[in-house]
């Protein structure tokens, strides 16, 4: 008895120093999230979303690769198959916090862990670590790694390092390019052959898949690339009508197939064309429905790594709702509804970003940095 009772009270200082680790950024987070009566980044918020990337980008285990095994000698450590994007449990996660990571320094160079961000993003970027990363999508049964999600993600951080007037940026914008190229050469051959849109809530959505490329095909001036993507949005999207949001949200979704889709033809139609469009794709928005679409969705355990994906999904809705409004005329009285709906997603899932649990921690700060970047209608 007393041996287990030692065991009992060494247990219980473990979990409270554990605790006491991760509850001050988590509570700081929600904190800030409260205070921010405008929904916008600031200095000090961008601070504790850079603490939460610092922790993963090379923290290598957990891990959960995407990794078909061809033989033997291919059973590798996630870091020696990729040596600049092994942290963060899984490829994905990893790339958009670089993303993040870059983000955050551009817009708050002063940020306190400046140093520290260029210092991971030296390691993680070298050269010859992207060349590695390279290297690995031209191997046997690799056709299907990371399409498109982990794809459009490293085309978002390509795009942050193009045109960044930094020594560093520049550096690391010419190291990543050679990925970026082999993506965008994946997405032109692979786009023709793929007959039907995804339209799921999870990765391998193709409205996600097609905007961040598109974003990036513009921003680099990849004519070629663009008028893909864009006569592609139009075959799978461009007659939609009467979509059945009342079906959403599914239970592992982190996308709005409904949101998402919109947020991506906004992109590609004229804005007269697109207020037309999003009328008929959703025609009873402006009577708040259907409800379970405008209403954030609720997460019962943020302890477990599919039902967490739910605070994704308010991030998403929320950055896709205020693009969407912001493309609507003033007048309309769509605007106001997505507006006010984005602000209520927004406010729900800030508050759980950093909840103290790595199966959200890992990866909703990207969300929450994108999601405050965007435009207020």
């Amino acid at each position: 008895m007393v041996r287990f009772g030692f065991l009992l009270i060494a247990l219980i200082f473990v979990l409270t120093l554990s605790t006491a680790t991760i509850t001050p950024v988590a509570a700081q987070i929600k904190s800030d999230m409260a205070a921010t009566t405008n929904l916008s980044l600031s200095q000090e918020n961008a601070s504790h979303f850079a603490q939460l990337a610092l922790k993963c980008v090379s923290r290598e285990f957990p891990n959960k690769p995407d990794h078909v095994i061809n033989d033997a000698n291919d059973v590798k450590s996630p870091r020696a198959m990729h040596p600049s994007f092994y942290g963060c449990f899984d490829w994905h996660s990893s790339v958009h916090g670089h993303w993040m990571l870059v983000r955050l320094l551009r817009l708050f160079p002063a940020l306190p862990e400046a140093a520290r961000i260029r210092n991971a993003l030296n390691a993680n970027l070298a050269a010859e670590n992207i060349t590695v990363e390279v290297a690995y999508l031209s191997q046997e049964n690799r056709q299907s790694f990371e399409r498109t999600y982990g794809w459009a993600w490293l085309l978002k951080l390509a795009e942050e390092l193009h045109d960044w007037k930094d020594q560093d940026g520049a550096r690391w914008s010419q190291n990543l390019t050679p990925l970026a190229d082999a993506l965008v050469a994946k997405y032109i051959a692979f786009l023709p052959k793929q007959t039907y849109p995804i339209r799921t809530g999870v990765h391998p959505n193709t409205a996600f898949g097609i905007a961040f490329a598109l974003d990036y095909a513009r921003t680099v001036k990849n004519e070629k690339f663009a008028s893909l993507l864009e006569e592609r949005s139009r075959t799978y999207y461009g007659n939609d009508a009467n979509y059945p949001g009342a079906w959403e949200p599914g239970g592992e979704d982190f996308f709005s197939p409904a949101m998402m889709e919109a947020d991506l033809m906004r992109r590609v139609l004229k804005p007269s064309d697109f207020v037309s469009w999003f009328h008929k794709f959703l025609p009873d928005i402006e009577g708040g429905k259907p409800s379970g679409l405008l209403a954030p969705a609720t997460v019962s355990d943020r302890s477990d790594p599919k039902i967490v994906h739910l605070d994704g999904l308010n991030l998403t809705r929320a950055w896709c709702m205020r693009n969407i409004a912001t493309a609507l005329p003033a007048s309309d009285p769509v605007r106001k509804v997505l507006a006010q709906s984005a602000k209520a997603h927004a406010e729900d899932a800030l508050a759980h970003v950093a909840s103290g649990d790595y199966a959200g921690e890992h990866w909703l700060a990207s969300f929450a940095v994108y999601m405050l970047s965007t435009a207020q209608p």
